[in-house]
């Protein structure tokens, strides 16, 4: 997994169709997508329960292109090596969910994944500052976590623009989640993003015997963020 700027859309599975998730995933990375989004909620640190490890190693061999796990769980290090033996390629926590965030980041590459570090949209983008050592993945909330299909929060925009300068020339992806749409993508792109996390916007109107509406989905939010390259 090397790593550069270029806009990559990572689909999320939360809105895909639940039984028929190998075939989904296959049909979203032929139409375009770059990444494969996978949402963990544990009903505890979010209001919704989705995904275990199981779920996470079965559709592990349907991704030919890069598992991008976010667990939106507390605590988090107990299920750490779970997921990375799962087989996730980038594994996300979120910094509100523990004391020792510090440990956690130390804890997901020691297991051999991109570490990603989460924030909500209440928590200031200082809290990363001496953080940004220990991270390859940042993952700005643009929706308060626990379901899809929510709409965006603009407060956000400045966040990523501090976020962007912040990181410097430091190889650090920064990733928006929440309410991406070929309407808000292109705000998001031109603060400084380069993975953009689609749910809703992606899946709709398409399904594994009609793929195509997921290609013109994807190629939507990216023609939308090409005028600003």
């Amino acid at each position: 997994m090397s790593f550069d700027r270029n806009l990559k859309i990572a689909p999320s599975i939360l809105s895909a169709d639940f039984a028929n998730f190998g075939a989904e995933i296959e049909a979203v990375e032929a139409q375009g997508a770059d990444w494969i989004h996978v949402d963990v909620m544990d009903g505890h640190f979010v209001p919704n329960l989705t995904f275990g490890p199981p779920l996470v190693k079965a559709i592990r061999k349907h991704i030919k292109t890069v598992m991008d796990v976010h667990l939106m769980i507390a605590p988090v290090d107990p299920y750490i090596d779970a997921f990375a033996d799962a087989g996730a390629d980038v594994l996300t926590a979120h910094l509100e969910a523990g004391p020792h965030i510090h440990r956690t980041l130390q804890a997901i590459r020691g297991a051999g994944c991109k570490a990603g570090l989460a924030l909500n949209p209440g928590t200031p983008i200082d809290a990363v500052d001496h953080l940004l050592d220990m991270v390859d993945l940042i993952c700005v909330m643009t929706v308060n976590p626990g379901f899809g299909g929510q709409k965006f929060i603009h407060s956000q925009i400045a966040k990523v623009e501090k976020l962007r300068a912040m990181i410097g020339d430091r190889p650090i992806h920064i990733e928006i989640d929440g309410g991406i749409t070929p309407e808000t993508a292109p705000l998001m792109r031109a603060a400084g993003a380069d993975v953009l996390v689609a749910g809703s916007a992606v899946f709709k109107g398409g399904s594994v015997a009609d793929p195509a509406p997921y290609g013109a989905n994807i190629r939507a939010i990216r023609t939308s963020c090409d005028t600003l390259v």
